[in-house]
């Protein structure tokens, strides 16, 4: 058993893998807290595509993939913004239009491409046993940025989270909030993508908050819990990966999905025996009192 647990850390490979997918999970479950909570989704499926033709141009132009991939989601952040704002279009409208036309960029751009790199498949589909060290340099500069965000700005997020008309009214940058928080949905993607590749990094920001979200109320149990999910998923998705010789980024999702379903259908009778058991204890006290 120490064995079947210890032969994938003797690789170097594996050990920055590992490191990279906890990485990686941890600021997309951060994100993904408050993307379940304003219930954003679409918006984080719309921008994990529209990275695409960043990738590609970056690509073609030998510049870095994770810089390319940031650049085009702060234009798909800042073009939502506008035709929402500004044009009379509600903002599902927006996404819809920003998220189809930069992925159609980008597979215009691929197509054009005499033939695909490994690197870039790599980033589309994920290859985490590909991460380098560089990778992870500057998978934690991208964390730290959004941590020292989180530090700064983070309770009026939270107040923002759950209820935007309070927040207005109280005097918080809505507007600003906003985008801020596309930004920083944009950069966990940067983070992320190499992980699980843009194909599927909405599962990562979503899955595991969302599991968190069944079991509690409170934002930092949720996050806390998020993070808890996301780690167990690429854990037992990297071994996964290495045992039975599938991909590790498909792996990671899937067992964040299996980690998702039983949470999903005992939760609710959990909460009833939590909330039964303080009854029960406030009961206690109050005839001992």
């Amino acid at each position: 058993m120490i064995d079947l647990i210890s032969e994938p850390l003797s690789y170097e490979f594996m050990r920055r893998a590992f490191l990279a997918a906890i990485l990686a999970g941890g600021v997309a479950s951060l994100i993904g807290t408050f993307v379940v909570l304003r219930g954003m989704a679409f918006m984080g499926d719309a921008l994990s595509h529209a990275v695409l033709p960043g990738i590609a141009v970056a690509h073609l132009t030998r510049h870095s993939i994770y810089a390319g991939a940031f650049l085009a989601g702060l234009i798909t952040t800042m073009g939502i913004g506008y035709l929402s704002r500004h044009r009379r279009l509600s903002e599902d409208t927006a996404i819809g239009i920003f998220f189809t036309g930069m992925f159609a960029l980008g597979i215009v751009i691929i197509s054009t491409m005499q033939s695909y790199s490994i690197d870039l498949v790599h980033f589309l589909f994920g290859n985490v046993l590909a991460v380098t060290s560089d990778d992870l340099w500057l998978m934690s500069g991208a964390a730290f940025l959004i941590l020292l965000a989180f530090a700064l700005f983070g309770r009026a997020w939270v107040i923002y989270s759950f209820d935007p008309a309070f927040a207005e009214t109280s005097g918080l940058p809505v507007g600003l909030l906003h985008y801020g928080l596309m930004i920083l949905i944009s950069l966990a993607i940067v983070v992320a993508m190499q992980t699980v590749g843009v194909v599927m990094v909405l599962a990562m920001l979503v899955t595991p908050p969302a599991t968190a979200r069944l079991l509690a109320g409170r934002v930092p149990a949720i996050m806390v819990l998020s993070f808890i999910f996301s780690t167990l998923a690429a854990v037992l998705g990297l071994y996964s990966s290495y045992y039975m010789n599938i991909a590790s980024g498909a792996a990671i999702v899937l067992w964040a999905t299996i980690i998702f379903m039983p949470v999903f259908i005992f939760a609710p009778k959990v909460k009833l025996f939590v909330q039964q058991y303080h009854q029960l204890r406030q009961r206690c006290a109050g005839k001992v009192g």
